[in-house]
C-alpha cells in the first residue's frame, strides 16, 4: 500500500488555498513567488498533537508541494520520533513563499503576511487538538509572538517552545568543519532541553517511549525519513528520503533563481 495525503478536502482549509496573499503582499525582489506558495505538511484531520512553524520552504519544498522534506525535514522528523509523534503533528511556515536574499525588518513584520498566517493559526488551533507548539529559529519565534498578542492567541494556553532551526550548524559555519561539529553540539543540546519539557507536556503521543536524548553528534537514527503519508499522491520514495535531489543552478543569480535541477540519486536507477 502507497499511502498519502489527499490534500485540502475541508474548510477552513479549502478556503486557505483558495485566498492567499500575492506580489502585493510578499514582494518578488524579496520572495521566490514564481514557484507558487506552499501550505504545510501533516495532518489536518484534527488529530494533530504538536504544532510546529518553520521559517520559508526551499527548492524540494517547491517540487513535492509540502514544508520541510529535505536535511531540516529529516532532522524534525527524529526530533518528533523521540516524543513518540509518528503522525500526530501538523507543520507550517513562517513566509508562504521561498525567501530570496535576506528579509527587511518592515516586510518580517508586515501586518498583511501576518493576517494570513494568523488564518492558518487559528484554523489549526481550533481544529486540531494541539497539546505543543514548537517555533524552529527566531523568525517563527517572532511570528509566533504576533499571534500570542492577538485575541485569539491569547485564548490558547498550550505549552510554546523554540528551538534551532534544523538546519543552524550549517548556516553558522559557512564550511568550517570545527565550527560545524561545534555547532551540531550547541544546537543538540538545546534541542535535548526542549525535548524533556515536551515529553512532560505531550498527554496524547502515538506511542508511550522513554525520552531518549541526543549525544554530541548525529547518530544513526537521529534522522527518519518523511512519511508518505505526508506527500502527494505518487511521489518516489527517494524524495522523502534523500535530500539534494533538487538544486538551483544557473550562471547568475536570476538563472539559478528560475531553474530547479531534478536528479534522481545514485542507486536508484540499475546500471
Amino acid at each position: 500500500m502507497h499511502l498519502f495525503d489527499s490534500g485540502y478536502l475541508e474548510e477552513p482549509f479549502i478556503g486557505l488555498c483558495q485566498d492567499y496573499p500575492n506580489s502585493v503582499v510578499y514582494p518578488i525582489e524579496n520572495f521566490r513567488i514564481e514557484w507558487g506558495p506552499i501550505f504545510h505538511r501533516g495532518r489536518l484531520d484534527g488529530s494533530a498533537r504538536v504544532l510546529l512553524i518553520g521559517q520559508d520552504p526551499a527548492q524540494n519544498e517547491a517540487i513535492v508541494r509540502r514544508i520541510l522534506v529535505g536535511e531540516a525535514g529529516q532532522r524534525i522528523q527524529g526530533f518528533l520520533a523521540k516524543l513518540g509523534i509518528d503522525r500526530s503533528y501538523v507543520m507550517i511556515n513562517t513566509f508562504l513563499y521561498s525567501v530570496y536574499g535576506a528579509v527587511p525588518a518592515k516586510i518580517r513584520k508586515s501586518a498583511a503576511i501576518a493576517d494570513y498566517r494568523h488564518r492558518w493559526l487559528k484554523a489549526l488551533l481550533t481544529t486540531q487538538k494541539i497539546e505543543a507548539v514548537v517555533t524552529m529559529g527566531v523568525l517563527a519565534d517572532e511570528a509566533w509572538k504576533t499571534w500570542a498578542a492577538t485575541p485569539d492567541g491569547r485564548n490558547f494556553s498550550a505549552l510554546q517552545v523554540m528551538i534551532p532551526h534544523p538546519t543552524k550548524p550549517e548556516s553558522a559555519s559557512d564550511g568550517d568543519k570545527q565550527k560545524l561539529r561545534d555547532e551540531t553540539r550547541k544546537m543538540l543540546s538545546q534541542w535535548n532541553t526542549a525535548l524533556q519539557t515536551l515529553h512532560t507536556a505531550i498527554q496524547h503521543p502515538d506511542r508511550e517511549q522513554p525520552l531518549i536524548l541526543y549525544g554530541d553528534t548525529w547518530q544513526p537514527g537521529d534522522k527518519v525519513a518523511i512519511p508518505d503519508f505526508d506527500f502527494p499522491p505518487g511521489l518516489p520514495a527517494w524524495m522523502r528520503e534523500s535530500d539534494n535531489w533538487a538544486r538551483r543552478v544557473g550562471k547568475d543569480l536570476l538563472a539559478k533563481r528560475r531553474n530547479i535541477t531534478l536528479t534522481v540519486p545514485k542507486g536508484v536507477v540499475p546500471k
